[in-house]
């Protein structure tokens, strides 16, 4: 299986010029010009970072989800291939009907329809590891069905396999490619494909984001049914609405595409700023508008966290930009241990400025704040900045937000849209507020401690006692041994000096 599998990897790399990839990296060109002698017949005539796109659409889903994941790492790829791997979407056709219903029956353990009211046998979405019916609960409650893929388990762990194999050749063969690293991203890969494939953990996510939401005036998240669900059965609430990317469909509803732009990018820093937890996958694909104007977040297979580090780091990074105060750029870096502490502050804020200061030439509103921190993250890896898993999901989903908000609104101004909310998240943090947060947060844990602190004293000064009266029965001991062992030494002291009296007595006497 592997091998034929592989065998069609090596056809379709051939037939796209991939190979083409690896030979440009030969300085000197002869290698090349034989390579061209011996496949004399392939003409190419679209840039390389097209036919990358092309060659992964026809390996199928999985090299399809990898370029993806592949066009976040703006870190490492060139922009070419990043900007077309960028446009890979699952465009997969569905499994046949048959295959969900067993799916569903084998996990229920009892027909389909003695499960729902109504399942309408004709999927509304498919995509790489998963498609999506519509149904109905025994209470007439409206439902999405999510089922994962029949088999797709075995196809990802064969595919995860020669991509690592390749990964591996490729480090042998070109020692280059190991500053990209390419074995770590096929493992990154694997971990968030794995993580995929588990609808359980998807539900959590899901639930998890709809609690923070709640009560929302900008976001709606669908409520999970636990009792209809499974690893590999996803059941939620059905959700109506317009596809975020159908802007003539939004204008004529009557949705403020302005207003709707802004509100994305308000749900964006809430997410990363207030709760640290993110929806990682915000394509237009993702994302419907209900006619409320509220938006509507979908799938929930890759969400990413942030700690009260990233967070911090994040904020400053952002609020020094405004000002363009390099120095707070690069203390930031250091204080939050992305870069090492022996970084020279100087010439680290010498470098961010000659990557920054041509882009503040630009209107604000011009200025891609995603690709600001790519630059950053770029700048910083020279000073040997490992790039966070979490920061470039975030990165990711940024570039997302901010395409998705210039296309309702072409004239949006992500930096005056966000410096409000992030200067009051700052002050948040460090003024009376925080104080207050903080001792209410505390508070329970205080309260809890205060009763057995009288007990806690004495156990703690008797405690002390024992150990200061268990120190001087040591030191006792230990002077008692002095004195034998001095005893001992002026006893032998003694004995040899009588010995050489003696010896003296004799030889002289």
């Amino acid at each position: 299986m592997r091998l034929f599998r592989l065998a069609k990897i090596a056809s379709v790399s051939l037939r796209f010029g991939l190979d083409r990839m690896l030979l440009d990296v030969d300085a000197s060109g002869r290698l090349g010009r034989l390579w061209t002698l011996v496949f004399f017949w392939r003409r190419f005539d679209q840039p390389r970072a097209v036919r990358l796109r092309l060659a992964l659409e026809s390996l199928g889903p999985i090299f399809v989800k990898f370029g993806q994941m592949l066009s976040t790492r703006r870190d490492l790829l060139p922009p070419d291939l990043a900007d077309e791997l960028a446009l890979l979407q699952d465009r997969v056709p569905p499994f046949p009907t048959a295959q969900a219903l067993a799916v569903l029956e084998g996990f229920y353990g009892r027909p389909v329809d003695m499960v729902f009211r109504n399942f309408e046998r004709t999927p509304v979405a498919s995509a790489s590891v998963a498609q999506v019916h519509f149904a109905e609960l025994p209470d007439g409650t409206e439902v999405a069905v999510k089922i994962l893929r029949p088999g797709i388990n075995r196809v990802i762990v064969n595919d995860l396999a020669l991509m690592d194999v390749a990964a591996m050749v490729l480090e042998k063969l070109w020692p280059e490619s190991r500053r990209l690293k390419p074995r770590e991203v096929v493992a990154e890969f694997s971990k968030y494909l794995r993580d995929e494939l588990d609808l359980m953990r998807e539900a959590a996510n899901c639930s998890q984001l709809r609690r923070n939401f709640k009560d929302s005036s900008l976001l709606l998240v669908p409520e999970v049914y636990w009792d209809w669900c499974g690893r590999e059965v996803m059941v939620m609430e059905r959700m109506r609405g317009l596809p975020v990317s159908q802007i003539a469909a939004l204008t004529a509803q009557g949705t403020d595409l302005s207003a709707l732009s802004r509100a994305g990018v308000e749900i964006f820093f809430t997410q990363v700023f207030r709760d640290g937890f993110f929806h990682a996958d915000m394509h237009p694909g993702n994302i419907f508008v209900h006619a409320d104007g509220r938006y509507i977040a979908l799938d929930f297979g890759i969400m990413g966290t942030l700690n009260e580090v990233d967070k911090n780091y994040l904020a400053q990074n952002f609020l020094a930009f405004f000002k363009r105060d390099y120095k707070r750029v690069a203390m930031a870096h250091i204080e939050a241990g992305w870069v090492p502490a022996k970084t020279r502050v100087d010439e680290f804020e010498a470098a961010i400025r000659t990557v920054c200061e041509p882009i503040f030439d630009k209107p604000l509103k011009d200025i891609s704040f995603g690709k600001t921190l790519l630059r950053l993250f770029q700048t910083a890896r020279r000073f040997e900045m490992e790039v966070q898993p979490q920061l470039v999901l975030l990165q990711k989903t940024l570039l997302n937000i901010e395409g998705l908000g210039r296309q309702l609104d072409p004239e949006l101004d992500l930096w005056k849209t966000a410096k409000p909310f992030l200067e009051r998240w700052m002050h948040e943090q460090m003024g009376w507020r925080a104080l207050v947060r903080g001792v209410k947060e505390e508070a329970p844990g205080w309260a809890n401690t205060l009763p057995q602190l009288p007990r806690l004293v004495h156990h703690a000064l008797a405690e002390s006692t024992r150990l200061q009266a268990e120190q001087n029965r040591q030191f006792d001991r230990l002077y008692a041994r002095q004195r034998r062992h001095g005893r001992l030494l002026a006893l032998v002291g003694l004995l040899a000096a009588a010995l050489l009296a003696l010896e003296l007595h004799r030889l002289f006497g």
